[in-house]
């Protein structure tokens, strides 16, 4: 196939690159390199050292003799361009990363909040109006996130995308009706995707568009099968407040002998897959395409959950690094319980990647080569949900005068 990977230059958008170059398919990155800019922003860089996106292809092509082909273009800015170029190469299908992805950096300022929805909904609404424009017809692959839901439960697990419920008509007979799951966005960042369920809503009934949307959950790890062929296709690290995933920022922590950091009770429930099974994920879901006319498929892209509290046990059991608990700087319960489905993907043959010693420890092998590429600075969480929070929060980098456990 010839598959467009839209934000392919990013934290999941490159290992999948490799991945599907790697199976033989044709592909194609679009990206507006703004990850990058925002490391300039943000005065911090990816632990492990990246290569210009020119020269990773370089690479992967004298490693492996297949052609990476970059195409510089922001979708939420450059429609008419976007529209172009879908005209003229016609891929069979796209997935689409291209949006911002930090809940923390969304919350960060009015700036922040207003670059996000501008960036993520232009850039999802744009493909979608291009892709009728073109005529072209592409299975569009979109990688959404579990928090869309929030962290609430009701002690029933989220399925995956729809809910069947029953209603009484005006003549007080119950009907049955399926709905899309009720969100409830924890964040700015969480909130775009949840618009953007309501535009696959719209496209796929009005257009015949093909659709799936993965509900993707923490991701962690570093490698994958093609990111260990060659040092410079390793794949971005980020370990700050803002963009580091809180088992990934774990890790770190201990590698550098800071404490690790759990905001709250910890007693938060998280959705956690590996960077592997991630790009597998995407294999799958490019093989299982929806028809035209056909709902938007959605899956859960998940392979287990766990207690932030637990983790950091984990983590220090271990390694032997301390726990140190802080003031949570976002507006969420502290508690809470988190029971999803990921059937779907299952029953396509994903054979999940769990949590386990060996590539635990791989990541901190990762955080101790390149530890010297560390500020300290910022690995704090610092971006807090409400200006109360702001005010309330006391923030201590290397974690003294806070209650702590070994």
């Amino acid at each position: 196939m010839r598959i467009a990977v839209l934000g392919g230059d990013g934290f999941v958008g490159w290992p999948t690159v490799l991945h599907l170059s790697d199976l033989g398919h044709e592909v194609h990155i679009l990206d507006n390199l703004s990850r990058r800019w925002i490391d300039t922003e943000l005065g911090v860089q990816s632990l492990t050292p990246m290569d210009s996106i020119q020269e990773r292809c370089r690479i992967w092509k004298e490693v492996t003799g297949r052609a990476l082909q970059f195409h510089l273009l922001d979708l939420a800015r450059e429609y008419e361009r976007l529209r172009g170029w879908l005209a003229e190469y016609r891929p069979d299908a796209i997935i689409h990363f291209a949006e911002q992805r930090a809940a923390p950096y969304s919350m960060k300022s009015d700036r922040h909040k207003v670059y996000t929805v501008n960036n993520n909904t232009n850039a999802t609404h744009n493909l979608l109006a291009a892709m009728v424009e073109s005529g072209i017809d592409a299975h569009l692959v979109h990688l959404g996130t579990m928090g869309v839901y929030g962290y609430s439960s009701v002690g029933a697990a989220i399925p995956e995308g729809y809910l069947d419920v029953e209603i009484e008509n005006l003549e007080g007979e119950k009907k049955d009706l399926e709905i899309l799951y009720p969100t409830r966005p924890g964040s700015v960042y969480h909130m775009t995707k949840s618009l953007d369920q309501i535009l696959f809503q719209f496209y796929a009934q009005n257009d015949g568009l093909r659709i799936t949307d993965l509900h993707q959950g923490i991701v962690w790890g570093t490698h994958t099968d093609q990111t260990r062929r060659h040092e410079q296709l390793i794949n971005r690290f980020d370990y700050d407040g803002d963009y580091g995933t809180v088992l990934n920022r774990f890790l770190i922590q201990a590698a550098i002998d800071y404490p690790l950091t759990v905001h709250g009770s910890g007693g938060q429930t998280r959705a956690f897959i590996h960077i592997q099974d991630s790009v597998r994920c995407i294999e799958l879901a490019l093989a299982d395409a929806p028809a035209a006319g056909e709902r938007v498929k959605i899956f859960n892209q998940m392979t287990e959950t766990h207690r932030v509290r637990d983790l950091a046990e984990m983590v220090a059991g271990i390694t032997g690094a301390r726990v140190a608990y802080l003031p949570n700087p976002r507006k969420e319960a502290d508690e809470n319980d988190l029971v999803v489905k990921n059937d779907q993907f299952l029953a396509l043959g994903l054979n999940p990647t769990t949590l386990q010693e060996g590539l635990l420890g791989e990541v901190v092998d990762v955080a101790r080569k390149y530890a010297h590429r560390i500020d300290r600075s910022r690995v704090p969480a610092v971006s807090a949900w409400t200006k109360d929070i702001a005010r309330r929060v006391e923030r201590d980098p290397e974690g003294k005068a806070l209650k702590s456990v070994s």
